[in-house]
Parts: structure tokens; C-alpha cells; sequence
């Protein structure tokens, strides 16, 4: 099984919010997930980003992917260069 650390998203139209998920990659967008790592809210200024670091982590590990905007969220937060890091 294929995972990906992907953004669910929720909320109403035209005001987006999104949940950063674990998920089966032959899951829906907005279906089935495996486990809950956050929120991603953009309509705020700035966009506000709340992350469970070590479940993504130890996510990465197991080989779950991130998708390129998640990939882009995890970078600004500095979670893509301590899950690089070799642990010590």
C-alpha cells in the first residue's frame, strides 16, 4: 500500500480549509484516511499552518510521499530538513 501525506480538504465554499492527512493513494481527495497531522488554513494572512512533527516524521520514515504542495508546507515549517536529518 502506497501512502501519501496529502491536504483534505473541508469548509465551506469559497472558504477553504484543509486537514494534512496520511491516505492510501487510491483513495479520494476527501475520502478514507489512515491518520490526521494537521490543519492548513490559507484565507488567513498569513496562511496558518498547525503540524504534528513527529507523526509526520516518523511518517516520512515509513515512506509515505508528500504531495507538492504539502512538500512546499512541510519545507516552510523546517519539518522536510529534520526528517532528512540523520537521526543521532
Amino acid at each position: 500500500m502506497a501512502t501519501k501525506i496529502r491536504l483534505a480538504r473541508a469548509g465551506a465554499k469559497k472558504r477553504p480549509f484543509y486537514q494534512v492527512v496520511v491516505a492510501d493513494e487510491r483513495c479520494r481527495r476527501d475520502g478514507r484516511f489512515i491518520e490526521n497531522m494537521g490543519t492548513y488554513d490559507p484565507t488567513k494572512k498569513p496562511a496558518a499552518v498547525k503540524l504534528n512533527e513527529e507523526k509526520i516524521i516518523a511518517w516520512l520514515a515509513k515512506g509515505a510521499q508528500p504531495t507538492d504542495t504539502v512538500r512546499q508546507i512541510l519545507k516552510k515549517a523546517g519539518i522536510l530538513d529534520k526528517a532528512a536529518a540523520p537521526a543521532a
